[in-house]
């Protein structure tokens, strides 16, 4: 490994860059990816890198491991001009990269996709000393895994954790981590923070992209911040905030902390009683209001989303009553649900939300499509690229034509056609699950909006998050849930993170537990 040079605040960094990146740039037809960025990383260091979708950090990321080649501009490692023309290039060079997504080999071993990449072990594989080799990273990284154990069923942390083993076997000097969290509990973010910092006192320099910006200001020595293409900003830890950060990703002031006025009506749309799926969850109890939000909160596996799936007739309810504005309704499918006004929006929109080679209107239409059709059976697409123009100027979705596949779109703007997708089902009650999964700070800013629009169009909506800060910024109320059962019901003005936590670390809170709003 390189070897470290300590700095005043605790952090390690070695004086001349491991990788420098000067006056890069990139364009792709009319747009220009990139445009003179210049970063350098050092060694023994966490270097944040922030910025909204379409920001350019995917493209220097790709720079830096070989898929693209910059315009003009030059890399630079340990002070040396350097060629990055493959992944294969990348790989020789000492750089490695970790997605949100692992990429792993399911059907091998552990051991086996730690050593994939290597072209150097010769046309026989010495098993005994690939195992043990394996074992050896492992146990530096602390890791307890069976490296004859295929990698399918792996949690994604584990996961996590061979990429990262994968890359120490491939003597790594610049770790790339692209939105390694985005799945992760809260639990697993520690646990893969544990093996980043071990990392960073072993010398290695690690670029760490993501959207949370509590997990940067936590782990992070130095935060820069990319904008349309162009570096803004580099502060070290200490200089930076979340406010200036976010302030320098959008070009104005946002305020994510900032709690949604009510508009919570006293008309019931929703009512739930004792609702149970044997073995998932059970006896969950509440109300919902026109123009309410309902949070759901809880630690990973708490069944938040199962009630989501319930309610709307993908994983039925075994038992409980249900009742829509005052009347008992059975929920055994999604059509079921869909005719009741009741609509769900997927925690995961690229395999469960949206048909990304499809067209932005076919998108929109695809739940009501029967809406569309004329005498014949055949599709009116100019009916439905004009419901899709009415969704586009409501919800800002930014792309030059309805006509646009999906899969072209930046993350928050497949969230916005999502959202019209199923609000064009004119539901009144609408099931948000992880409503910005995976978006950036504008965009998140911009749901956040939405949610309080439809809430005061007189939608009952329901708010499924595992970031806490949002549910309570969203929430008239909040439902805590534990291991499949409803701890506490809370009012806006006893919700905060020490009373959400307590209840969903299992400290039932008696005053909060009877499911009825006052």
């Amino acid at each position: 490994m390189i070897e470290p040079h300590e700095l005043a605040d605790g952090a390690t960094a070695d004086v001349a860059p491991v990788l420098e990146i000067r006056g890069v740039a990139k364009r792709f037809d009319a747009t220009q990816a990139l445009e003179d960025v210049s970063l350098a990383l050092h060694a023994g260091e966490i270097h944040a890198l922030l910025g909204e979708n379409g920001a350019g950090k995917s493209t220097l990321i790709k720079i830096i491991t070989g898929v693209h080649q910059p315009d003009r501009g030059e890399i630079l490692l340990a002070g040396r001009p350097v060629a990055i023309r493959s992944a294969a290039e990348a790989q020789r060079l000492g750089v490695a990269a970790i997605y949100q997504e692992p990429l792993l080999f399911p059907d091998l071993n552990v051991a086996e996709n730690i050593f994939i990449s290597h072209q150097d072990r010769g046309a026989v594989v010495g098993w005994r000393e690939m195992y043990d080799d394996a074992e050896r990273i492992l146990a530096e990284l602390g890791v307890a895994l069976d490296v004859r154990n295929p990698a399918r069923g792996l949690t994604l942390a584990a996961q996590q954790s061979v990429e990262i083993a994968k890359a120490i076997s491939l003597n790594v000097r610049i770790l790339i981590m692209d939105e390694p969290t985005a799945s992760l509990s809260a639990h697993e973010v520690q646990e893969l923070f544990k093996l980043a910092r071990d990392l960073k006192r072993q010398g290695v320099a690690i670029l760490f992209v993501s959207h949370r910006m509590e997990e940067v200001f936590e782990i992070a020595d130095k935060v820069t911040v990319f904008r349309d293409g162009r570096l803004i900003s580099t502060r070290a830890r200490g200089e930076a905030t979340p406010q200036r950060a976010i302030a320098d990703m959008v070009g104005r002031a946002i305020d994510l902390t900032k709690v949604r006025p009510s508009s919570a009506r006293q008309d019931l749309v929703l009512s739930v009683t004792d609702l149970t799926r044997q073995g998932t969850f059970e006896g969950v109890t509440f109300d919902l209001r026109r123009g309410e939000v309902l949070g759901f909160a809880g630690l990973i596996g708490a069944g938040r989303t199962d009630v989501g799936l319930a309610l709307f007739g993908i994983e039925p309810a075994t038992s409980g009553t249900i009742l829509l504005d005052g009347k008992p309704v059975t929920v055994r499918s999604p059509r079921d649900a869909m005719n009741l006004g009741i609509a769900y929006v997927s925690e995961d929109r690229r395999q469960l939300g949206l048909v990304l080679p499809m067209a932005i209107f076919a998108n929109i239409t695809l739940p009501v499509l029967r809406r569309y059709l004329n005498r014949l059976g055949l599709v009116r697409t100019s009916e439905e690229r004009r419901t899709a123009e009415a969704f586009r100027t409501r919800l800002a979705i930014r792309a030059p034509s309805v006509d646009l596949e999906v899969a072209k779109l930046s993350g928050g703007n497949q969230q916005k056609v999502m959202l019209s997708k199923w609000l064009n089902t004119n539901p009144s009650v609408l099931i948000l699950d992880e409503p910005t999964r995976g978006v950036d700070v504008g965009s998140k800013a911009e749901v956040h909006a939405i949610i309080g629009q439809l809430a005061e169009e007189g939608i009952g909506v329901i708010v499924i998050s595992s970031d806490l800060p949002e549910v309570l910024v969203l929430s008239d109320r909040v439902l805590v849930m534990r291991e499949g059962r409803q701890m506490a019901i809370l009012d806006r003005a006893e919700a905060n993170e020490e009373t959400v936590m307590t209840a969903a670390m299992g400290q039932r809170l008696a005053e909060s537990v009877g499911g009825r709003p006052s």
